[in-house]
């Protein structure tokens, strides 16, 4: 795949049944400075499925890059990956939330599953200076999406 000559080093390939594109398309339309690189489709003589489907989709979430395989019921994911999205704000907080719970399921203190499984952690920039103060960990520990008004208050900050 010619797009990974430019990637770093070490970069994220997710596996995904059959949405590697429905679920890049998502992601490049919920995160800014975001982009489709690449998709590899099937050729026509592939047991691997439908001629034309992708099989590889090389893409870009403001700045990093991933590879999403196509690869089969084989494998699913789980927490013991995630994603982390660093935000400045509560505006950003509800932006990434609300993008990528839908269909997806809510966790607790952030966490949320997108409607692939996949694991996203949406925290404010500064949840290490909040959690530091047991109440604002306490406080954190029964929020689902993080309010950072409450975790300051908390905190009392």
């Amino acid at each position: 795949m010619p797009a990974l000559d430019s990637y770093p080093r070490i970069s994220p390939f997710l596996w995904f049944e059959s949405q590697a594109e429905e679920a890049a398309n998502l992601y490049v339309g919920i995160f800014p400075n975001s982009r489709i690189l690449e998709t590899l489709r099937m050729p026509a003589d592939t047991p691997s499925g439908p001629a034309g489907k992708a099989l590889t989709i090389a893409f870009e979430l403001d700045g990093q890059k991933f590879t999403a395989l196509n690869g089969g019921p084989h494998t699913s994911f789980t927490d013991a990956i995630s994603f982390v999205i660093r935000c400045e704000n509560q505006a950003e907080i509800d932006h990434y939330w609300e993008s990528l719970s839908v269909n997806g399921k809510p966790g607790q203190c952030g966490w949320l599953k997108d409607p692939y499984g996949v694991s996203w952690q949406v925290i404010p920039a500064n949840l290490p200076h909040y959690i530091r103060h047991p109440a604002a960990m306490q406080a954190m520990m029964k929020m689902k999406k993080l309010d950072i008004a409450a975790l300051e208050q908390a905190a009392n900050v």
